[in-house]
């Protein structure tokens, strides 16, 4: 297993002097939940560890000008216990409490979870559905991404070697009629998911959406919001043809992407019925 050398800055400052310095040859812990794996498989091929666990500046749930801010270093036990979460993005307080076990959601982080670039990352469908950016630091100033803009790929991270995560900034939205998160693994318990889905929707009092926001996770290389399936429901009240055709378009849209390969035959089904599952108690009678 290759030996690393440890490192961990007081100040954000000295972080971001040391990203500047060795950006290229150091590998960033937060949380640190699979930082021991990939060194014994030798995915890890860095001379420096730099443990940013303890920055208080990528800390803290809260509201501020620029919308809601989600420190990097925010633990999924602080998301899945957050009230100003329940509140304003309740989408991805649900997908804290299906996030691995318990152990492992009081040491990783989303910033770390993000950052990862997993196509099966469960906190990116919630992010993403809020509109969510990932504001970066460097010795050179700030920079703002859209959180799905952050994977170019499958492990992929795209952001610059002399670059921090600290927040993101979401969209509050607190008057939501129904918000929820969906993953489907190969067992029911600490699964890593197959397919996963976020939304979140305002309705009238006659039953129109207004409002809809729809993101899938886990079976494209990278995660994205399906703005095809929002427009075809918003301004309509649902009922369960109308939201099988919806599933038909996610459907379609995702083999669209991933191109038709042997694990179509399931998932296209599938990520059809779980939109449906989803939405469902959108539908009045």
């Amino acid at each position: 297993m290759q030996q690393l050398e440890y490192y961990r800055p007081k100040t954000l400052e000295d972080t971001l002097t040391f990203l500047e310095a060795s950006g290229e040859e150091t590998q960033i812990l937060a949380g640190g939940t699979d930082v021991m794996v990939d060194m014994r498989e030798g995915k890890i091929k860095k001379k420096y560890l730099l443990d940013v666990s303890r920055l208080s500046e990528l800390k803290g749930i809260f509201l501020c000008d620029e919308g809601l801010c989600v420190g990097a270093g925010v633990t999924i036990s602080e998301i899945h216990s957050s009230e100003v979460l329940t509140r304003y993005a309740p989408a991805l307080q649900k997908c804290a409490r299906k996030f691995a076990s318990q152990q492992i959601r009081n040491v990783a982080t989303i910033g770390g979870n993000v950052a990862h670039c997993s196509p099966c990352g469960d906190t990116i469908p919630p992010l993403a559905i809020h509109g969510a950016k990932a504001v970066l630091l460097s010795r050179k100033g700030r920079r703002d991404v859209p959180v799905e803009a952050i994977a170019s790929g499958p492990y992929a991270c795209s952001l610059p070697a002399n670059e921090l995560i600290v927040r993101f900034v979401l969209e509050p939205e607190p008057d939501l009629t129904f918000a929820d998160f969906i993953k489907i693994g190969r067992r029911k318990a600490l699964a890593i998911a197959r397919i996963s889905l976020a939304a979140m929707a305002r309705q009238a009092e006659d039953g129109r959406i207004e409002y809809l926001r729809v993101s899938l996770g886990s079976c494209t290389p990278t995660p994205w919001r399906v703005k095809e399936v929002e427009d075809f429901l918003i301004g309509r009240k649902l009922t369960g043809q109308l939201l099988w055709e919806a599933g038909k378009i996610l459907a379609q849209k995702t083999i669209e992407i991933t191109g038709r390969r042997p694990s179509a035959v399931y998932k296209e089904p599938v990520v059809q019925g779980l939109l449906v599952k989803m939405l469902l108690p959108l539908v009045r009678k």
